[in-house]
């Protein structure tokens, strides 16, 4: 017996998804539906629309991936949002040689023939604070806080005394935490937080806050994994919405 049209309409849908890479390099990805034989490309920001239905086969690609292939199962229909991470193609290329410096294109082998001079930089020439980086605002302003000159220094002791020391690296502390949740949010665009987690636009920033407040968005940050993070983001999204009367 044939699958009626009302299961067909079921199990076909406009599939939506984004392709990802830690290069961030994923604007016009390749994504076709080898079932259907019909494909699109991805945006500069890896986002995709294509139209698929149960069992239907993905084939993702580009030049600089591994190409990828994905069944659409029941679980993929039911998603709002699929994402693919790409894995970086590594190509080997044939040995060359390049004139007049007689280059074979392998930099192992070049640089035990090639005659290099030195390189001339702050460290190879001994200079003081080659290698310090430099510090912030608030860096500079603690640093002078509890440091000072002469036989007594009184900068330590008089900020000790007053808690200005305390304040400065609670103000450090601070901006740390704001720019490393500023680039999490980065890792996805705008319109992702509004039609994926129905967070307003104007809310993001809070969202990101209350998110911050939890004890394990420091260590789930650190893995760097853009799927987990967004799995994470998809639960709080659920509770921050019910707090403020966003459902």
């Amino acid at each position: 017996m044939g699958v009626s049209a009302e299961a067909q309409t079921f199990f076909s849908k406009e599939l939506e998804g984004r392709v990802l890479n830690e290069s961030g390099d994923v604007a016009a990805t390749h994504v076709m539906n080898t079932t259907t034989n019909r494909a699109t490309i991805t945006s500069v920001e890896g986002f995709f629309k294509i139209a698929v239905s149960l069992n239907d086969t993905l084939v993702f690609s580009a030049v600089q991936f591994k190409k990828k292939e994905l069944v659409v199962t029941q679980s993929v229909l039911q998603s709002k949002s699929l994402f693919i991470t790409m894995e970086d193609a590594l190509t080997e290329l044939d040995e060359v040689v390049v004139r007049p410096y007689n280059l074979s294109g392998d930099i192992s082998k070049d640089l035990e023939s090639l005659e290099t001079e030195a390189v001339v930089t702050a460290s190879t020439l001994g200079l003081p604070n080659a290698y310090v980086k430099p510090m912030t605002q608030t860096q500079r302003i603690l640093n002078e806080a509890t440091t000072g000159g002469g036989i007594l220094p009184l900068n330590p002791i008089l900020n000790g005394i007053s808690g200005r020391t305390k304040m400065l690296k609670k103000r450090l502390e601070i901006e740390e935490k704001y720019a490393r949740t500023e680039r999490v949010r980065a890792f996805y665009s705008d319109s992702l937080y509004v039609q994926d987690l129905k967070i307003p636009i104007a809310k993001i920033d809070d969202f990101m806050y209350y998110c911050e407040a939890d004890e394990s968005f420091s260590s789930l940050v650190d893995t760097h994994d853009r799927l987990k993070i967004w799995s994470f983001f998809k639960k709080k999204s659920i509770v921050y919405r019910e707090n403020n009367g966003l459902e």
